[in-house]
Order: C-alpha cells, then structure tokens, then sequence
C-alpha cells in the first residue's frame, strides 16, 4: 500500500477531518505535557535556561525528515505526492520574523497558544485574540500587501533542488546539525543554571 492515503482517495474528503482533529487533539495534549501550553518555559529559551523547545521541534523535525526519507526509500511512501507549500521568499522571511518577535513578546507560538488557550490560561486568551485581530486587519487590507505578499517566487522547491546536495547528505547534515545543536543546549543550560544558582547566594 503506497501513502498518502488521502491523495489515493482510501478515505472521504470528511473522514480526512475526522483524523485531523483527532490529530489536533492529540498534538495539543503532547504539547500541554510536554509543558508548551506555559508561556513561562517557552519563553525561558530565550534566556537560554530551558532549552526544551529548541530540542523537541529540532527532534520532530529529524524524526520526520527521516522518516520521509526511509518510507520514501522502502516504496511505502510516494513523496511526489506530498504537497509543498510554494516557497515566496521575501514574504516568508519578513512573516517569519514578525512571527518570531511575536513568540518572544507573548510567549507563545499559535499552536502553543491554542493549547494554553484551551487549558484556560488568561494570558493564552488574549494572545488568541491578537493572532485572530491579526488575521482581521491583514485580510482587511490586503489589496495594500499583495504585490508583496506573492514577491520572491520560488515555486515549489527542496533543499535537494535549491542546492543539488543529495537528500541523504542534507538530512545527514541536518542530524549533525541536531546533534551540535542538543549537545550546544546542554551547554548552555548547565551554564546559565549555574550562574543563577551562584547569583542567588
């Protein structure tokens, strides 16, 4: 049997959104666990005491590029199949930084907000509010963004084809870069956990 399985059509257009909520269901309650619905430990990554988010997304992002690729590999994965969403670079930076200094001035991303947003914490509520306000003002005016918005076309496009490296040496560099990184965070951590400890005496 050759994924995905929407695209083969073993499964209706509604079923697909019986999955995706339960999908959505499920990653929520991982990210409650894990701590991520608490703007207080997201936000200590910032201050480079508590690295945990940096090393779960860097995880989730290895554990899928990974599997991909084997799935892809064995036949049981037709990865022609799986959409990309078209790459408009200048946007895409620019959306990714307002993103970022959102995250940094919240404390949440719109994942981690919805799930902070559904355990009732207040702050959650209102970061909610801003991504929604947010969504309003820009679809309200958008005839001004447009042009920008559809700047920098680059199609649907990998890092195989941006930089002809081949996809088992990129997701190897990518491992490595993990690896460097986790073992770079640890660092960090053990660092900034003693310097507290010895300002708190």
């Amino acid at each position: 049997m050759n994924a995905p399985f929407f695209k083969f059509e073993y499964f209706t257009p509604d079923f697909s959104l019986v999955i995706a909520i339960l999908i959505g269901i499920g990653f929520g309650f991982f990210l409650e666990q894990a701590g991520f619905g608490s703007a207080r430990k997201l936000a200590a990554q910032f201050y480079f005491r508590d690295m945990t988010v940096f090393k779960v997304m860097f995880t989730a992002i290895v554990t899928a590029m990974v599997g991909v690729f084997y799935l892809g590999w064995l036949g049981w994965l037709d990865i022609s199949l799986i959409y990309l969403t078209p790459t408009y670079i200048t946007p895409q930076v620019v959306g990714g930084l307002i993103l970022g200094l959102g995250f940094v001035v919240g404390g949440y991303c719109p994942g981690t907000g919805m799930a902070s947003l559904s355990t009732g914490r207040v702050d959650g509520m209102i970061y909610i509010l801003g991504v929604f306000a947010g969504i309003f003002v820009f679809g309200e005016s958008f005839s001004i963004w447009k042009d920008f918005y559809v700047s920098g076309k680059m199609g649907q496009i990998t890092l195989y084809e941006l930089t002809g490296i081949p996809y088992g040496v990129i997701m190897f560099l990518v491992i490595l870069m993990a690896i460097g990184g986790f073992i770079g965070a640890e660092k960090v951590e053990k660092y900034f956990a003693k310097k507290d400890a010895e300002a708190s005496k």
